[in-house]
């Protein structure tokens, strides 16, 4: 891709394909863009990692005007009455890493039932949720923000559910880290 610009792959798409993009991208569906560029751009020689880069510019070229997805709520409220709707009795509430190319890294914060056996999502914890989060608390060179919100949420819930708490890399990306068990 050296020598082909962003720009240049975004012009050599077809039209129908670019405005399918931007509505995407319009919507803040970023796999489905990068997949549709991934998909028409392929025969021109586009790779996945030149597909993620025109959706990247596309996204800030339209910054103002995308319908951007909610961040999942952390308050303790919120949390609880999510955690009551989960099908059996909550046993652990459980902090994991997970990444992909758009979000980098993120936690998820997970309930963990009994009866039925099963883990349910409870927030999904980006990077930039949880910089807004703390706001002025966050500390870039100290602990990933997900991390840190993940963990004062989870031991907040746990605490309020009488239940363990469990984050097994709470100081760095691990997505390999052990798991909670009973």
């Amino acid at each position: 891709m050296a020598d082909t610009t962003t720009s240049a792959w975004w012009e050599r798409l077809p039209a129908g394909i670019r405005q399918q993009v931007d509505g995407y991208v319009l919507q803040d569906a970023a796999f489905q863009a990068i997949r549709t560029v991934f998909e028409a751009g392929r025969g021109l020689g586009l790779g996945l990692n030149e597909a993620q880069l025109v959706v990247n510019d596309r996204y800030l070229r339209h910054s103002d005007r995308i319908a951007r997805t909610p961040d999942s709520p952390v308050d303790l409220e919120s949390l609880s009455a999510r955690a009551a709707g989960c099908p059996g009795r909550v046993i652990a509430i459980e902090a994991v890493w997970d990444g992909d190319t758009v979000h980098d890294w993120f936690v998820d914060l997970l309930a963990i039932t009994a009866d039925p056996a099963g883990e349910h999502p409870l927030a999904t914890i980006y990077r930039d949720t949880a910089t807004r989060y703390l706001g002025a608390e966050a500390d870039p060179g100290r602990f990933h923000p997900s991390a840190v919100v993940a963990d004062q949420a989870g031991r907040a819930l746990a605490a309020h559910l009488a239940v363990p708490f469990h984050f097994g890399s709470p100081h760095a990306p691990d997505d390999d880290a052990p798991r909670w068990t009973p």
